[in-house]
């Protein structure tokens, strides 16, 4: 089985406030959160080989990274796009005709925002993917839904019923390969991840869920990094 890690790195992180994306900033012991994120990928045993993929105006300052630290399985670093399925699709691209040959591959994405995702659900995701061809990371939603309308509630949603996205979301190349070439042939894409993508335009793949953790978080905003 070869699992390729894109690690999607393309956004600018504008609500932490800063002038440099968020994955470049430093965490508690001075490393970065992108490089975090990456030492997991690299440590994993799953993981065959890491993809970076950075905003086009921070290239030179992830290859920077790249050099600095002693990585064996970082092997490719790809231009992110303006959207994030625009940076799933250069990824996918630049890999997509080479693994027509391996028909066990598999692609993994992981935001390079969340840099505390664990070897535990790494290893959740891995062997999940030996009996499914596309896997999502979620948690529980524990505080009560409201659906809104103009500033008032409308509905209470029964939170059994929803999980929260979290990543890593992996797929057989072959499946999320075609879901991108229908959405790029359809345009006006509004999927907000590759699961979403999968679900709008490969809907005949289900998609399995392994647990999270509540230790996976996102750095959306400054104090998060704290």
């Amino acid at each position: 089985m070869r699992n390729i890690v894109f690690i999607l790195a393309g956004g600018i992180g504008s609500r932490v406030g800063e002038n440099t994306p968020k994955q470049l900033l430093p965490l508690a012991d001075g490393r970065t959160v992108l490089e975090h994120a990456i030492d997991a990928f690299e440590q994993a045993p799953f993981t065959t080989e890491i993809a970076l993929v950075m905003h086009p105006d921070w290239l030179q300052e992830a290859q920077m990274i790249i050099s600095q630290n002693a990585w064996t399985k970082v092997r490719k670093l790809i231009p992110g796009g303006q959207e994030r399925w625009e940076s799933s699709w250069n990824a996918i691209s630049a890999y997509l005709n080479e693994d027509k040959t391996d028909p066990d591959t598999f692609y993994w994405f992981h935001d390079a925002a969340r840099p505390f995702v664990s070897q535990e659900i790494i290893e959740r995701v891995g062997n999940a993917l030996k009996t499914h061809w596309a896997v999502a990371v979620a948690v529980p939603v524990t505080d009560t839904l409201y659906q809104v309308q103009k500033d008032e509630v409308a509905d209470i949603k029964d939170r059994k019923q929803f999980m929260r996205a979290q990543t890593p979301q992996a797929f057989h190349y072959a499946v999320i390969g075609t879901a991108y070439m229908r959405a790029i042939e359809k345009k006006n894409i509004q999927a907000t991840d590759d699961v979403g993508i999968l679900m709008t335009y490969n809907p005949e793949v289900s998609v399995h869920i392994v647990e999270g953790e509540e230790s996976n978080r996102k750095i959306t905003y400054l104090t998060d990094l704290q």
